[in-house]
């Protein structure tokens, strides 16, 4: 399958067997994450940040020196020429000269589609304001599949901001690819996007609830998304739903045993600590998966056989 050179912008650019294929070469790549590998010698990529990271910028970066390449970018506009007045555009067709692959990060729905269009190196998605963050929905994907040992037939649950929270709409996409029971659990106001659930209900069964109640005896995969406070217009509008729901312990009362719950992170107040030390919690194991899932998609953007890497050290 032929990803070399290709851009990574929405993940309904992706077919159910491309997706399987990156998540198979996600597992057979991580034996890699921990040992290293000189697979991109030689290879640069330029994380391009326009809004604040963590977990995305330093596992992407993380990922491309465990595959022996290199990494230029920036973390914050303020640090780049559009402070000064240099259009997105402008800014991609300089960095293009630089990196062999680009990691973009706006704060502007569309503008990693408008990139790609102009960038002769393969551009990757990590975030177009609330529209998507399909690097993400990979993660999600190869944890469960890691976690539960398969993805077809299981029960995910959505909770919390659906309206606002990119790394939901495109995981919602991607599970609509699979033969999985769907429930979207959130305020009236936050409920998922018209554009993301026209798609979604007409390929898989899709419930919508404002309580995870009814529900939590029944599913599998518990994912949970903060308020995104930054997203809304109006302050006095976060006030009302913040905190709206909260993971305790309590909640997981009625759960399954084998239950997991995942979290794109940054967390704020939605899982309360206490969670962090049951079976049940896999948001910080998602961490580790990103690092492997960003290997394997700078592996093959960047035409580098998956299946015979060279390590660098011994195991």
């Amino acid at each position: 399958m032929e990803f070399k050179g290709r851009d990574i912008i929405s993940i309904e650019d992706l077919s159910q067997q491309e997706i399987n294929y990156i998540l198979d070469v996600s597992q057979s790549i991580e034996p890699l994450a921990k040992v290293g590998s000189d697979m991109l010698r030689g290879k640069i990529l330029a994380t391009l940040f326009f809004e604040p990271s963590t977990r995305t910028r330093l596992s992407f970066e993380t990922a491309m020196l465990k595959l022996g390449g290199g990494c230029i970018g920036f973390a914050e506009p303020v640090l780049s020429s559009t402070w000064k007045g240099e259009n997105l555009v402008d800014t991609i067709r300089t960095v293009e000269n630089y990196a062999d692959v680009i990691v973009l990060r706006h704060s502007l729905e569309g503008s990693a589609r408008l990139a790609a269009e102009f960038s002769c190196v393969p551009l990757i998605n990590a975030g177009s304001g609330a529209e998507e963050h399909p690097t993400q929905a990979l993660i999600d994907l190869y944890t469960m599949r890691k976690e539960k040992g398969r993805i077809d037939g299981l029960r995910v649950a959505l909770v919390g901001d659906l309206r606002y929270g990119r790394a939901v709409h495109s995981l919602a996409y991607a599970l609509a690819l699979f033969n999985v029971e769907l429930y979207l659990v959130s305020p009236d106001t936050l409920r998922m996007r018209k554009d993301v659930l026209n798609v979604i209900k007409n390929k898989i069964s899709v419930t919508e609830y404002t309580s995870l109640d009814n529900i939590i005896s029944k599913i599998d995969v518990l994912y949970v998304t903060r308020i995104q406070k930054e997203r809304f217009p109006e302050a006095t509008e976060y006030a009302k739903v913040k905190g709206a729901y909260r993971i305790e312990l309590k909640t997981l009362t009625n759960a399954k045993d084998d239950l997991i719950i995942l979290h794109p992170l940054p967390r704020v107040d939605e899982i309360a600590p206490e969670v962090d030390t049951t079976p049940q919690a896999r948001y910080f194991q998602q961490v580790w998966n990103g690092i492997v899932v960003r290997m394997a998609l700078l592996s093959l953007v960047l035409g580098t056989p998956p299946d015979c890497p060279k390590t660098n050290k011994n195991p």
